[in-house]
């Protein structure tokens, strides 16, 4: 591991240039709070929340002041909530979500993941009823974020639950109708979701992890995009190979200064370090965007021909930058395609450059999958259900992480714009093609794991 000089020097040199701690969240334990009753769990969560996490912002923004690189979030992901509050109704889940909402504000915590249910080849009583109280927790919770993984290569896809999401999904856009149905944003629907990943609405805190564990996720599409133009200019001869060896270099340097900071926060509170992941993950600033590296790159506009290619290898690039720098790279590790948190991404869909068609193709060589999607209030929910299996039969097949977040806006129609605030952004309604699925879909079942599953 390099010397703290070493990546300071490193820090120095980039901090003009939106790098940036994105996530320091730290993964507890829960399980020792299980209680048949459910004023004794959500006592116990609480209590257990606060005590470990109440510290986590002053020792952050402590760093943060020493190193001179911002960390954004703060955030705590637990055990999933299906498991801790086994044996309760939906009510006892709606009870479980805002006790976690209370304790993540009374931490001074961001955000919260966890409220989560693993549902990829079966759904017990308990994974059934939090999923049917997710309309009601993600509408009345500001801080708490849901994940439901619904696939995985060894399982295949559970349709059944899809279908049920789906609905779920329609549900929890009416609810929050006032704000462009906002509560779907805090949901992610996963194939293969991985067990120590930073970024919401993803994270949770994964049964084989330690009891208390911090993992960091870096982010800097910025520094990228700025290394990228400065390679370009300076160099006529510049080819793609170049571009991806600067693009390493630069993931790189990143991974070493995240690694320091979260080994130094899990130092200072006691907690095991466990990854960090180099994810380019934009926000809606300017000057921070994925989109831009395409255009860096000389893509006109993300959604051009010639994108899938840019992001397979920025991709790439930045996994084995950062497979060098540490030995502890975990999460997802790639680059994100959020298309209402990245301001040029949500532009290219404006102009008709970024469709669903091309974001899927996408998909299939970046990390995550269709994030941040508004699409027409009047989608029906087999179509969503049907958009879902698309995206997770691509992690499924390809042994790889993918997801959607998927918000159908009431009221609103292809053209009309979304605003959902803060980080969150805002995007175009799009496009989409409403029937032709639900026979399909309305087979449900499970659709088995592919051949490649069979790999011991």
């Amino acid at each position: 591991m390099a010397s703290k000089n070493d990546i300071l020097k490193t820090i120095e040199m980039l901090q003009s240039e939106h790098l940036d701690v994105r996530a320091v969240n730290m993964g507890i334990d829960l399980f020792d709070c299980c209680d048949r009753n459910i004023d004794t769990l959500c006592r116990n969560v609480r209590e257990k929340i606060v005590t470990k996490a109440s510290g986590l912002v002053d020792v952050c923004d402590g760093l943060a002041a020493k190193y001179g690189i911002p960390v954004v979030n703060k955030r705590v992901a637990v055990s999933p909530i299906a498991n801790i509050g086994a044996g309760h109704g939906i009510d006892g889940f709606l009870a479980l979500a805002h006790t976690l909402d209370a304790a993540a504000e009374e931490a001074g915590i961001d955000i919260i993941g966890g409220y989560s249910a693993l549902v990829q080849k079966g759904m017990t009583v308990a994974d059934e009823n939090l999923i049917r109280s997710l309309p009601e927790a993600l509408s009345q919770t500001k801080r708490m974020c849901a994940s439901v993984n619904a696939a995985s290569t060894k399982a295949g896809i559970n349709a059944d639950a899809l279908i049920l999401l789906g609905e779920i999904l329609k549900e929890t856009a009416a609810k929050t109708a006032d704000e462009d149905g906002f509560g779907c944003c805090k949901l992610s629907v996963f194939a293969n979701i991985p067990e120590d990943n930073p970024f919401m609405a993803g994270a949770y805190k994964g049964i084989g992890e330690a009891e208390t564990v911090i993992n960091i996720g870096v982010s800097g599409p910025g520094v990228v995009k700025r290394a990228i133009e400065r390679l370009v200019a300076g160099n006529k001869a510049c080819d793609l190979g170049n571009v991806a060896e600067e693009i390493k270099r630069t993931a790189f340097r990143v991974t070493r200064c995240g690694e320091l900071i979260g080994r130094e926060v899990a130092s200072i509170i006691d907690a095991k370090f466990g990854i960090v992941d180099l994810s380019l993950a934009p926000t809606p600033e300017v000057g921070d965007s994925v989109g831009e590296i395409f255009t860096a790159m000389g893509i006109a506009k993300p959604g051009a021909p010639g994108t899938t290619a840019a992001l397979a290898m920025l991709n790439d690039a930045v996994k084995k930058g950062g497979s060098f720098a540490s030995s502890s790279v975990g999460g997802l590790s790639g680059a994100f395609i959020p298309v209402a948190e990245d301001s040029a991404l949500a532009h290219a869909a404006r102009l008709g450059y970024l469709t669903l068609p091309k974001l899927e193709a996408m998909t299939s060589v970046c990390s995550v999958g269709l994030d941040m999607i508004a699409l027409p209030g009047d989608i029906s929910a087999a179509t969503l259900t049907a958009i879902a299996m698309d995206e997770l039969a691509i992690g499924m097949i390809n042994r790889k992480t993918t997801s959607v977040r998927l918000i159908p806006v009431p009221g609103k129609k292809p053209g009309d714009e979304a605003e959902f605030g803060g980080l969150f952004g805002r995007s175009p309604i799009m496009e989409v093609i409403h029937d032709g699925a639900d026979d399909f879909v309305n087979l449900g079942g499970r659709i088995p794991a592919p051949i490649t599953a069979l790999n011991n």
